[in-house]
């Protein structure tokens, strides 16, 4: 199992990406969750099948029609307790 920690920056927030996101993580299988920061950006923690993972990180560096991606940051992190994936 492969667990990433994610902030992704540029116009995220008000365009959909959080439904998005997790419409997309739950369609790979991958647990975890994703919310908005105070700073704009969107912060998610996703755990699964490491090839789920990175190929949630390739299509996050598009996003949804109206977003615009400028950045991820990623960093290894430890799995969720739970099942799932969460929109927060």
């Amino acid at each position: 199992m492969s667990a990433k920690s994610l902030i992704i920056r540029g116009h995220v927030q008000g365009v959909g990406f959080r439904d998005w996101m997790s419409a997309r993580a739950r369609a790979l299988g991958l647990s975890g969750w994703v919310r908005n920061r105070a700073d704009g950006a969107v912060e998610a923690l996703v755990a699964g099948d490491a090839a789920a993972v990175e190929e949630l990180l390739r299509i996050c560096r598009r996003g949804p029609r109206l977003a615009t991606v400028s950045e991820i940051e990623e960093e290894l992190a430890e799995p969720p307790e739970t099942e799932g994936f969460l929109r927060l």
